[in-house]
């Protein structure tokens, strides 16, 4: 009987994706001391394969997740606060130089499409994609077809996935459940799954079970010790969540007692 990955799997080998391996350039004299350097992730990410069309960021606030996806996506050209590679504005530098000491090793297929979702700075994107517009709608047509500022920012997440994600592409998501409920997740992880299955490949940081459990997922694990990898059912948001689901109210007596 097939596993559950070989059942969903469909989509490229890992000898097939476009972003294979990462890895820090350090010289001779060793890393800087000073952030981002002095994150555990970064400063002990040597290098590393990406053998999955998913691969999920994982870890506690300031682990680094946010800071190594973003250096990916500056180091594939892609805009330091999202968007696509057409997408050119800052409104306020404040990416880290980690891009500039990270080497990407790529497949020799260039993706058809490419986009970095930031949840924290979409609104910044949207205003830049209404510039771009100039009031024709063409633009706007491959996210639903309304300005993104008169959507929920759930309903433009969604519409960005469903309408303006094509494949086969690269596509880096920064906590895209920011603004998605547990039903818009699980929707999300559903048209993750159709885009895998076109040959497209992701990488995500999140703290959502949910999105964790892709079946194609291969789960880096951020702490104090660098990255290791883990299943979803091993990392501390899903045990979390098991224990509040099962236990609600001791769970949350033993976080408010004093």
């Amino acid at each position: 009987m097939p596993t559950r990955r070989a059942r969903y799997r469909a989509g490229v080998t890992a000898s097939e994706l476009f972003l294979k391996r990462i890895a820090i350039d350090a010289p001779e004299e060793g890393l800087p001391d000073d952030y981002p350097f002095d994150l555990p992730a970064v400063r002990h990410l040597g290098e590393r394969a990406l053998t999955s069309p998913v691969t999920v960021f994982v870890g506690e606030n300031g682990s680094g997740k946010s800071t190594l996806l973003e250096a990916i996506a500056v180091n594939l050209g892609l805009n330091a606060e999202g968007g696509s590679k057409n997408t050119r504005f800052a409104t306020r530098a404040t990416h880290s130089e980690l891009y500039r000491w990270l080497l990407t090793t790529r497949s020799g297929t260039r993706p058809r499409d490419a986009f970095f979702l930031r949840a924290e700075s979409f609104y910044n994107v949207a205003s830049k994609i209404e510039d771009l517009d100039e009031g024709s709608g063409q633009l706007l047509a491959s996210y639903g077809g309304v300005s993104l500022h008169e959507q929920s920012h759930g309903e433009s997440f969604l519409n960005l996935a469903f309408r303006r994600f094509g494949g086969p592409g690269i596509y880096l998501l920064d906590e895209p459940e920011a603004a998605l409920s547990p039903q818009r997740q699980l929707a999300l992880l559903r048209r993750m799954h159709d885009l895998v299955r076109r040959g497209s490949q992701f990488v995500l940081a999140t703290h959502a079970p949910i999105l964790m459990a892709h079946p194609d997922a291969d789960i880096w694990q951020f702490d104090v010790d660098g990255i290791t990898h883990t299943t979803a059912a091993q990392t501390e948001h899903w045990q979390l969540l098991r224990a509040f689901l099962n236990h609600p109210e001791a769970t949350i007596d033993e976080f408010l007692q004093e």
